[in-house]
């Protein structure tokens, strides 16, 4: 695996891009425990989680476009919370 940095967001940006991960993560592991049995707030869950997905991933997109970020095939972005630093990871 190679890893480097490409680029650094703002604190704003970074805390919009962990507000949505964290959120992400939250209900990832609510789905874990919540079956269909619970109809309407199954329901829910699963639309929430389209949605903060669909915010999570325009945030990437968003990002890369402003900064031009470099990018891989086998790449993907990830971001250090507490530097606001952006990496590229490539998968070897």
């Amino acid at each position: 695996m190679e890893k480097k940095i490409v680029g650094q967001v703002s604190v704003e940006e970074r805390d919009e891009i962990q507000s949505l991960f964290e959120r992400k993560n939250g209900l990832s592991e609510l789905a874990k425990i919540l079956t269909a049995d619970n109809g309407e707030l199954y329901e829910r869950l699963i639309k929430d989680m389209g949605e903060t997905g669909t915010k999570f991933q325009n945030w990437w997109t968003r990002m890369s476009e402003k900064y031009n970020w470099k990018s891989a095939e086998n790449g993907k972005w990830e971001i250090n919370f507490d530097t606001c630093e952006i990496y590229l990871v490539i998968e070897k």
